[in-house]
């Protein structure tokens, strides 16, 4: 991590991750009301796979930063996990992929996110690998932790570096509140309208809510 800048880090730990664990792929994302804010991933379709869930609002990675606790879908293809997120698994099959370990990040009392690891094959990490994944996970946490803020960025100092990671979900807070004045509903209904109509259009939320926030999808008229 030495000499990276800031905004790097979290994607060189979710390779890191791929190459200490028998996984295809890892990203990370921080919690936040409403929909989680993707920070970064191993590649685009761990990427795909994240935004599948911050739009659907379901999956182990939901879950996960919901209870604070791991969460382990061994077997998207069949059984408990395939009927806890049915549609989230029929989506992360479609795109090979059978197992998902959401890590918490934080603390016993805290979770401030999630690290996700992806595998191609169903099955359970063994006790070595779970150990490493959460050692992992453990090093996510400092490290964002101990990631510069403010006025540590130097010359741009009032521009934090995680504004432009998370600067597209302001986004969705702004569509948010356009639906929810469109449809006269509250803002956890708004939120599901503009998920829903994400999904059925095989886009993603943050996609739908840009085209609202700049006036080129209205939900009045649906």
């Amino acid at each position: 991590m030495r000499g990276a800048d800031p905004a790097e880090i979290p994607g060189k730990l979710c390779a890191a991750a791929v190459e200490l664990l028998p996984v295809a792929g890892a990203s990370v994302s921080l919690r936040s009301d409403g929909m989680p804010v993707q920070l970064s991933a191993s590649s685009d379709r761990a990427a795909q796979l994240s935004d599948i869930q911050a739009t659907l609002g379901d999956g182990p990675c939901t879950a996960a930063a919901a209870t604070g606790a791991a969460v382990f879908a061994t077997d998207l293809t069949s059984g408990r996990d395939a009927g806890r997120w049915p549609v989230f698994a029929e989506e992360a099959t479609a795109a090979g992929i059978r197992a998902v370990y959401s890590m918490p990040l934080g603390n016993d009392t805290v979770c401030v996110g999630t690290l996700d690891l992806y595998r191609e094959a169903p099955g359970a990490l063994t006790r070595r690998e779970l150990g490493v994944a959460e050692l992992v996970a453990s090093v996510m946490t400092v490290a964002l932790m101990a990631l510069p803020r403010g006025e540590e960025n130097g010359p741009d100092g009032d521009d934090p570096w995680l504004n432009g990671l998370a600067s597209a979900h302001d986004e969705v807070y702004q569509a948010v509140g356009m639906i929810m004045v469109q449809l006269g509903v509250d803002s956890d209904e708004a939120l599901a309208r503009l998920r829903a109509h994400a999904f059925a259009h095989g886009r993603t939320a943050l996609e739908v809510a840009h085209d609202v926030v700049w006036h080129r999808k209205r939900f009045d008229g649906d």
